[in-house]
């Protein structure tokens, strides 16, 4: 098993960097869709309606598939013999990262919800919310690339 892991490495790490990409357009292009559908979009109108299907499509049909290809490809790499050597920071840190992007996201699909109910918050929060997958990012990656 772990030599097959390790024959197809450059092919699962680069699944794993192209689902991590998608992902991430979602979780920054979401709350920016939520800050518009607060501040812009009419309870009952077409705006309303509009900001419904583009959020419920970007959230089930790219964010949601890309997040688990993302999940499966990052546990096979750290299946695989001589990746990880979880004695350091860095995986660590990642993993923390990781478990912070998911949780974000689940709090996105909730806040999809919420909206449809006519219960979202204002748009300034989804505002500042946004700010936390960049925060999230910068930490993934230095400790990825740093190796701390």
């Amino acid at each position: 098993m772990f030599d097959f892991l390790a024959s197809i490495y450059p092919w699962v790490k680069s699944l794993h960097v192209m689902a991590v990409l998608s992902w991430m357009a979602g979780l920054f292009y979401l709350p920016r869709l939520y800050v518009y559908h607060a501040e812009r979009g009419e309870a009952a109108g077409e705006p309303a309606r509009s900001f419904a299907i583009m959020e419920d499509k970007l959230l089930r049909l790219i964010m949601n598939p890309a997040m688990i290809v993302a999940w499966i490809c990052g546990l096979a790499l750290v299946l695989t013999p001589g990746i990880v050597d979880w004695t350091m920071i860095w995986p660590w840190i990642k993993a923390a990262g990781v478990l912070g992007m998911t949780w974000f996201h689940m709090w996105l699909a909730g806040q999809r919800r919420a909206l449809a109910e006519g219960r979202g918050l204002a748009g300034r929060r989804y505002r500042l919310m946004n700010e936390v997958p960049t925060l999230l990012m910068v930490g993934i990656v230095l400790a990825v690339i740093v190796k701390f």
